[in-house]
């Protein structure tokens, strides 16, 4: 992504000097993976947890919103960018707790 736009797209909750340094790591994602083939996706077999960023500038979040429904996601929102792993990442990890215990509770 151009630097210049990082911090704005990508990573709007976040310090200017965070968000260079995110913008200056990063690195080519593998082109190939968009000719993979799934026989099986997991999304229609396994419980489905999606967190919604509303100040995402990358995914709108009603694009967000689309795609877990779609899914049939259990849905959390928070408020925050892209990058909530890096800003808020309590917010994340209350996420992967709810969804560890959902999975713990769950029949066998």
């Amino acid at each position: 992504m151009d630097r210049g736009k990082f911090h704005a797209s990508f990573a709007g909750d976040l310090p200017a000097d965070v968000a260079a340094f995110m913008a200056d790591s990063q690195v080519p994602w593998g082109v190939e993976a968009l000719g993979g083939q799934v026989t099986e996706a997991a999304w229609r077999t396994k419980p489905r947890w999606y967190l919604i960023t509303t100040d995402d500038k990358m995914i709108p979040p009603p694009a967000q919103r689309t795609m877990s429904g779609r899914a049939g996601s259990t849905v959390v929102e928070a408020a925050g960018s892209h990058s909530i792993h890096v800003s808020q990442p309590a917010a994340v990890a209350d996420l992967i707790k709810q969804a560890a215990a959902s999975a713990m509770a769950a029949p066998q």
